[in-house]
């Protein structure tokens, strides 16, 4: 790649740690900075960054660089070019090298001394997590689609059910790992230090299903345990089409308004080149930002919260652009909300008598309801939610009249009694369409065992009934005239959540239940597009991206199994020469009366082509389970030029504890 003038590119430094343990770093240079010292920028990630995040590498970091920053990209130990053996996500180790790291960038003679951190998901985790921790040379981060909390906003458990997305995170994560090292960087080498890290790996998630409650394993680098921690300057971004959309909401509430937030419209990707539109420029942003904090330049205050609410969005399919428009909170901003009662089949204006209904939903309710994690424009994204929500018991305004705004968290309040001593609540927020189309707008999910919080889940009293608050995921959004407002409630929701140990009955007090829909003020305001409409690098591809979803029932046994398949294509940085594709494929599956049938399975292949050698990397998951136990079976396999060279299987059997 050609860099822009005025960027100095150094392809690999290696930064070496107290222990002795050498890191890989990339790292983008002001073209004056050896003479006049700039403030630097930390990414410290798992992906290579000679192949995986290269594109947005490029898209981002020589654009800071024109601004005066620079970008130092590095490879977490274990992974990439670095040496070492990776342990954990966010493990002690982790948040320890980066702060070795960034006192060493901050030693570095073309560095001013003051150092930031920022990254997208993994990147954006340990940024405030290392934020929390407070190193001297730390002066600010930016997080975007991040959590402040490990157990309840992450991809592993939500409102304490599984999430299917915590075996695909695990298999993911196992053939990332195991990916050897570049031998164009590490030399004749790389099949030893390769073999070495195959030899260390374990499947993640028999780590994290062990942790079934919040406990300390999650309360480590949750900076929501102590958020007078985090006073490190921070911008939190985040998407409303993304499973990591509470973050924003829940920092700026927890820190009393120290840190900035913005949220748009995008699925799980950087700003400036995520979907939907409307874009942010989010190059310019973050100049704007590290160059006030770490250099001590003007810059205009932020609001506390940019957000994009949007309206009409249609369901299903990709997602170009989304109608609405860009608003901002500030701390003084007044609230006010709309509130309705679940009143026999309506959302209502008023309360009305107590009336119990029964809620006991089929299996395959949720097949249209998407991925937590949302990479893929193409099939992540939830689909119309007639399907799921005729199995659904569900609660409707007549059409709307006037428009209303929802800028907040939802909550539902109501009474609620289970038929067994462990099932879960999931409510839905759905945008009706004139012609029908049923558009998610907000979900919850709880397992009722955690209603009074995941440290210590108590099972439910069968039939007794108790008060029970949910609270939905943060939205901007706005119901307008002549569309309905749905509330739908279900007690499964699979693949997204995994099913209780049983068949479940909830039953509700209709009447008195009450759906309060926040509306924060909120002011117009702009938000600029980044200049270059398409601003990823293109490099050359060998075969072609593809992504597909497919639903399937088989009409015999009723039995549904969603499809999912994800392939990079074969792609060559035109730099360095790397030639790599990774495929994903999934598929999950259920009988709509058989909660214990459950089947997951996770498949990565992740292929590298380096000066003629080819190596293969397939990692694989399936996760089943009875009333009492988890039973999971993960599997790895490498071959190079064809020939099997490592393999090893695991099987685990974990005890349920309350899920």
């Amino acid at each position: 790649m050609d860099e822009p003038v005025g960027v100095e590119v150094i392809e690999t430094e290696w930064i070496t740690l107290p222990d002795g343990t050498r890191l890989a770093a990339r790292i983008w240079l002001p073209e004056n900075a050896r003479a006049n010292p700039a403030p630097a920028v930390l990414e410290f990630l798992p992906y290579r960054r000679r192949d995986v995040t290269a594109p947005r590498d490029e898209s981002t970091y020589p654009g800071l660089a024109l601004q005066g920053i620079a970008g130092v990209r590095v490879d977490m130990r274990g992974t990439g070019d670095s040496d070492g053996l990776y342990d954990d996500e966010y493990s002690e180790t982790e948040l320890s090298d980066a702060e070795a790291v960034i006192a060493w960038i901050a030693s570095q003679p073309w560095c001013s001394g003051s150092v930031g951190m920022m990254g997208i998901s993994w990147g954006g985790f340990n940024a405030l997590q290392v934020a929390w921790r407070k190193p001297p040379a730390l002066k600010a981060v930016i997080s975007i689609a991040s959590t402040v909390d490990r157990f309840a906003d992450d991809i592993h458990y939500r409102g304490g059910a599984q999430l299917s997305a915590q075996a695909y995170w695990s298999n993911t994560m196992l053939g990332n790992i195991a990916r050897p090292p570049d031998s164009a960087v590490v030399g004749p080498a790389w099949r030893e230090i390769w073999q070495k890290r195959l030899d260390a790996l374990t499947p993640p998630i028999s780590t994290w299903l062990r942790h079934q409650r919040r406990d300390d394993f999650w309360r480590h680098g949750s900076v929501c345990e102590d958020f007078s921690r985090l006073i490190t300057p921070s911008l939190v971004i985040a998407g409303w089409a993304d499973g990591y959309r509470n973050t924003p909401w829940k920092a700026v509430e927890g820190t009393g308004g120290r840190v900035r937030a913005l949220t748009g419209p995008w699925i799980h990707k950087y700003p400036h080149f995520a979907w939907p539109r409307p874009r942010a420029d989010f190059v310019s942003e973050a100049g704007q930002w590290f160059n006030r904090w770490l250099a001590g330049r003007d810059g205009a205050e932020l609001p506390l919260h940019r957000l994009f609410v949007s309206e009409a969005v249609r369901p299903g399919g990709r997602r170009e652009d989304e109608s609405g428009r860009w608003v901002s909170i500030d701390a003084q901003s007044p609230a006010s909300e709309s509130r309705f009662w679940l009143v026999d089949s309506r959302l209502a204006d008023r309360p009305g008598p107590a009336k119990p209904v029964t809620i006991s939903t089929r299996q395959d309710c949720g097949t249209e309801g998407g991925e937590f994690f949302t990479v893929n424009p193409e099939g992540d994204l939830p689909g119309d939610q007639r399907a799921d929500d005729a199995l659904s018991h569900c609660f409707e305004t007549g059409r709307l009249e006037q428009p209303i705004d929802l800028i907040g968290r939802p909550v539902l309040r109501l009474r609620v009694a289970l038929d067994a001593p462990v099932g879960a609540l999931v409510a839905r927020l759905v945008d009706v369409h004139p012609d029908g189309a049923a558009h998610r707008v907000s979900m919850a999910i709880l397992n009722l065992t955690h209603r009074h919080g995941s440290e210590t889940p108590n099972p439910m009293d069968p039939g007794k009934a108790e008060p029970v608050e949910i609270v939905f995921d943060a939205a901007g959004y706005r119901f307008k005239p002549g569309h309905r407002i749905r509330l739908a409630l279900s007690t499964a929701y699979f693949p997204m959540v995994l099913p209780a140990p049983g068949a479940v009955a909830a039953t509700i007090e209709t009447g008195t239940a009450e759906l309060v829909v926040p509306r924060a003020a909120a002011h117009d305001v702009e938000v600029s597009p980044p200049d270059d409409p398409s601003p990823l690098p293109r490099y050359p591809m060998h075969a072609p991206a593809s992504a597909s979803h497919e639903v399937r029932r088989d009409p015999g046994s009723g039995r549904v199994t969603v499809d999912r398949s994800d392939d990079t294509g074969e792609i060559e940085h035109p730099g360095n020469g790397m030639i790599w594709r990774e495929t994903r494929r999934s598929s999950w599956s259920i009988g709509p009366d058989d909660p214990l049938g459950f089947e997951g399975v996770e498949e990565m292949v992740a292929m590298r082509l380096r000066d003629g050698v080819q190596t293969e990397v397939t990692a694989h998951h399936r996760l089943t389970a009875s009333a009492e136990r988890w039973f999971i079976e993960a599997s790895l396999t490498t071959r190079v030029d064809g020939a099997e060279t490592f393999s090893r299987a695991w099987r685990s059997e974990i005890e349920r504890d309350l899920m």
